[in-house]
Parts: C-alpha cells; structure tokens; sequence
C-alpha cells in the first residue's frame, strides 16, 4: 500500500484529465493524476485559439500533433430544413477577426498519446487505477484506489465523465435531459478541396457538419433520429460515402475511404455548481450539451485554465472562497452557451413551424447586423468576460 500527500490530485485520464495534470504540473502546482487508460476515441475536436495556446503552454502542440491537424479558416452555415421560412446562408473567416485561423481540427487519437507524453516528462505522479473511496474533511480530501494506494491532497479536479463519482460524494446536485438524436462520427476522402472549410447544414433532426483535417479530407458529425443514425451505421462503406455526398450537397466532390463510423447518444447534464467541498468539476463531470458550435472540450480547456490559476495562486484550493470563486468564474461562461446550444438543437428537432422561424430570425439578425456578427465570432472562439491567464494572447 502507498500513501501520497500532495497538493492536487485529478481524477480521469481522458483529454481533459491528462490536460489539467499537465498544466498543474507545468504551473508548478504539485499533482497526481488517477485513473485508468481511457478507450481510443475516433473524434476530432475542433479547438479554437485560446485552447491552443495553452496546449502550446504545456508543450503538446508540436511536431506530429501540430502536423496532423488541419487549420479552420472559415465557417458555413447552410439551412437545409426544407422549411418554408429559410435561414439565410452565413460564412464567417477568421481573417475578419485579424487571424489567420480560428483554430485546428485536432484528433483525439493525435492528441492523447501527445498529452501522456508531455505528462510522462513532467514532474505529476501517475496512478492507473480506479477510485474505489473518497473522504472528504474540513481540511483535505483523501482517495483509496481499487488498488490500495491511498492519496490526500488540498483538492481534486474531477474529470471522471458525466458520471462523476468526485461530483456526487461532493454533493453536487446535477441536471440531466437528453435529446431524441444520436451522433454518427466518422472520416472520410473527397476529390475536391475542403478550403480550410469547416460547413454545417441546419437539417431536420439535426446539424449535418464536416470539418477540414490534412489533404483532401475531412471529419463527420452528423446528427439525426436514433433509428436514422442506426441506419446509416449499418450501410456498407460505398453506400455510407453516397449518403455523405449527398447531404453534403457533393460540395466536397466524391466521397471515399469512410472510416467505421461510431455513433453516441445526445444528452445533456448541467451541475448546479462547479465546485464544492474540495472538488473543482471539469469536462463532462461540469456538462454536456451536443456538438454543435465546437464548445465541447474548448469550454473543458477552460475549466482547466481557471481550476488550474486557482489551485496554483492558493495556499489552500481547497477553501469554500476559493471554489465559490470557481463557480463565479464558470457559470458565465457555460450556462449561455449551453443553453443557446441546447436551443438550436431543439428547433431543429421541432415538428411546428414556430421554432424553426425563430432560429431562421435569429440567423437572419446575425447576417444583418455587423456589431452582432463580430460578437458572435468572437464568442465563438472565447467568452470576451474573462479566460484564464494561459490561454490569453
């Protein structure tokens, strides 16, 4: 049995999880990271600026993994609902904001081995184990692993999934909800060029969205009905490529080379804080929402960031002001997002005409007014409010 005192600990070895024990142990910040190897995951994740800088802050982004990711240049939107009122087409180009990208499509199955590497090098322990107990006290928090060692620290970063243990022995409150829709993942080849393109059609049942990776290919989100998306999953490779083309309107040319597309279910879950007794949530053990706008793991780097900026400049993280602060420094930042999200997936779900006329006004208003379109942008990429010291320019 061993016994490890430290300062911070953070649960699951996920992107998100390897990414905060990498940035603690970068900030100087003594850290453990517990959990076993996560699955090898075939999505790519498109990462705007601000979490690419603090990649590059913990030295992940270079070499292979810079090289193996595609820049986004410029966004489409196409309404391709069918519907009577019709949203107008927006496209949007990072050079507007005076950059040459808004980020990088990154894959995950580039960037975890990239973040175990980085971590191997640095000076954070590593346990591959599970959390089998967690005590919580006035004064430190202690975890027992399946396999005996026994850690105490100031406090935990819980990045152990939507699930999360750390979340409910904290005494977190969360709210789930989940949506009529299934996510089908995959990539393929196409004889035109993706332009730096990153294109999502507004569809009935969901957004249908490629997104650049190097050369003349590119990666697939596409949401739709559980028994649609069953459907597709079931096709052979050459009858996938040709619904691909097709609700791609063939604007990528022919499609080849997909790859065995996986599919998740699409959910919600919201905790009703972001930190108590000792536990900074990040990841999905904070939220959930479908992926639409590329916020997922941009908003999880975030977490990070602030999580990571407290615990460094703190004596002791794991104070209720120091976690109220957390909390404060969150919630703007994710409850809007994910509630406009969480909104736009809901219209294209709906069966009325009400719904989809407002999401054809709002795009509408967008495309009008320039103040409203560079706010948008801009947010896209970050919150303008605030975000944490690694991740500014």
């Amino acid at each position: 049995m061993t016994d490890i005192n430290t300062k911070a600990v953070v649960v699951g070895a996920g992107p998100a999880g390897l990414a905060a024990a990498a940035l603690l142990a970068h900030e100087g910040v003594a850290c453990v990271l517990v959990g076993p190897e996560a699955p090898e995951d075939p999505r790519t994740m498109a990462l705007m600026s601000p979490s690419i800088r603090l990649l590059e802050r913990i030295g992940v982004w270079s070499g292979l993994l810079s090289s193996s990711c595609a820049p986004l240049r410029h966004l489409h939107i196409f309404d391709d609902t069918g519907n009577m009122i019709e949203a107008p087409e927006l496209r949007f180009a990072a050079s507007e904001l005076g950059l040459d990208a808004f980020g990088y499509n990154v894959p995950l199955v580039q960037l975890v081995p990239a973040l175990r590497d980085v971590l191997t090098k640095s000076s954070a322990g590593r346990i591959v184990a599970k959390v089998a107990r967690v005590d919580i006290s006035e004064t430190a928090i202690t975890l027992v692993t399946d396999a005996g060692e026994t850690i105490t620290a100031q406090a935990v970063i819980a990045a152990d999934g939507a699930r999360s243990m750390l979340r409910e022995t904290a005494g977190i409150a969360v709210y789930n909800w989940s949506f009529d829709q299934d996510a089908m993942v995959t990539n393929f080849d196409h004889s035109g060029p993706h332009n730096d393109t990153s294109t999502e059609w507004h569809r009935q049942g969901g957004v249908f969205t490629t997104v650049p990776l190097p050369g003349k290919r590119s990666s697939l989100v596409w949401l739709d009905k559980p028994q649609e998306i069953a459907r597709l999953i079931a096709l052979p490779p050459a009858d996938l490529a040709k619904e691909i083309q097709l609700a791609g309107h063939g604007a990528l040319g022919l499609i080849s080379n997909v790859t065995q597309p996986r599919s998740f279910p699409m959910r919600g879950v919201s905790a009703e804080r972001y930190g108590a007794r000792r536990v900074f949530l990040v990841g999905e053990a904070a939220h959930v929402f479908p992926p639409v706008g590329a916020q997922g793991l941009n908003m999880s780097l975030r977490d990070i960031g602030h999580a990571a900026e407290l615990i460094r400049d703190s004596s002791d993280p794991g104070t209720v002001d120091v976690l109220e602060n957390y909390d404060k420094r969150r919630k703007p930042d994710i409850e809007p997002r994910q509630l406009a999200i969480s909104a736009v997936n809901h219209t294209l779900l709906a069966e009325s005409l009400a719904p989809h006329a407002l999401r054809a006004l709002g795009l509408r208003v967008m495309s009008l007014v320039p103040p409203l379109r560079d706010y948008v942008m801009r947010e896209g990429l970050s919150p303008q409010s605030r975000l944490p010291e690694m991740m500014r320019n």
